[in-house]
């Protein structure tokens, strides 16, 4: 696999951290105008908070809930180099401290009609593999266009003109496998959830109204791998604090991981909530509202960002069950070998 042509990470994911003020403030620094902001509250409990340009500012959902989301005072524009904030407690309130995750697609883009569906929207950066469809459910096996190129080893979909959970398609994992990105529940099986891999063009569907329900809106964050940018995949724990070491070909920014054997949280790491040495003990939970957590004790959160990967550094069985298979996502701070031809250093 080549490497992506990105000289700059930031350009397509950054993480930018923020204080709120309880009343109105636009957040810069991002590095991009983004069309997918996930903001979550650190020192307190809050719900998870997803806005995209696709369905627009002012309609946001909870990767924490399985409620339909609303149309809240959260984020209100997409900046050049960030977004506006309203007043909503969940993403600006006074003091509060917060993260923002930030993704560039292509702004809320057009219709797809390579699919027996075609997208109502679909934002796609074929640069980066990333990709927003929103697309009208049929209840019978369908395929969507995703506009990527390639094929998507990544899919998050989830109903948003009614209440519903998060699926999660990986494709190492097998396309009748599905994860819960809003519950600690293991992989499961589901005939009815995809109807196959995703090709070069589009993504299927089953009937099940998870994924495909009649009349019912859904929106996919479709992901594919870039080398030297993103890194899906699995590990395999092994149950002590040396772990397992996971290569990427790149010096990590951001990493989600979930044990697919057991009930465990959605752990959530980045390179600007902890110090800047490892390990790495400062998490939040996809799955949780709860406050961050920062315990690097070697049954608790610690994990080594890496110049060429991430190396587990805790005995704990959410992320190192002895013999789990183990999901992750990873995007870049730096390739292994930047543009200016020097190494990415660890922490």
């Amino acid at each position: 696999m080549a490497y992506t042509t990105i000289n700059k990470s930031t350009d397509y994911f950054n993480t930018k951290l923020y204080t709120g003020n309880g009343g109105t403030q636009s957040i810069t620094g991002v590095g991009h105008k983004p069309d997918l902001v996930w903001v979550k509250q650190r020192n307190g409990a809050a719900y998870h908070q997803l806005t995209d340009a696709v369905r627009g500012v002012n309609s946001q959902s909870a990767s924490n809930d399985a409620g339909m989301g609303g149309s809240n005072a959260c984020v209100t524009a997409f900046n050049s180099d960030g977004f506006a904030l309203g007043s909503n407690g969940d993403v600006n309130g006074n003091t509060q401290t917060y993260t923002s995750w930030n993704w560039k697609a292509n702004g809320q883009g057009s219709s797809n009609t390579d699919g027996t569906i075609n997208s109502t929207y679909t934002s796609a950066s074929t640069t980066s593999g990333f990709s927003i469809v929103q697309f009208t459910g049929t209840g019978a096996n369908a395929t969507v266009g995703h506009g990527l190129g390639v094929a998507p080893t990544v899919i998050i979909t989830r109903p948003t003109s009614q209440s519903g959970t998060w699926r999660v398609f990986a494709e190492f994992l097998g396309n009748t496998q599905y994860l819960t990105l809003n519950t600690g529940v293991a992989q499961a099986t589901g005939s009815t959830m995809w109807n196959g891999s995703p090709t070069s063009s589009v993504f299927t569907l089953g009937s099940s109204g998870d994924t495909n329900g009649n009349n019912v809106t859904f929106t996919s964050y479709c992901f594919a791998e870039k080398q030297g940018f993103s890194k899906f995949g699995t590990y395999v724990g092994n149950g002590n604090a040396d772990g397992a070491f996971t290569y990427t070909g790149f010096k990590p920014s951001w990493v989600l991981i979930k044990n697919t054997a057991t009930t465990s949280s959605w752990y959530m790491y980045d390179n600007k909530r902890p110090s800047v040495y490892n390990p790495n003990g400062t998490v939040l939970f996809a799955n949780e509202e709860t406050a961050e957590s920062t315990n690097t004790a070697s049954g608790e959160h610690p994990i080594d960002f890496l110049s060429n990967g991430f190396k587990i550094r805790t005995t704990s069985s959410a992320r190192n069950g002895s013999g789990n298979k183990i999901f992750f996502m990873a995007f870049a701070e730096a390739p292994l070998v930047g543009s200016n031809n020097l190494p990415a250093n660890a922490r």
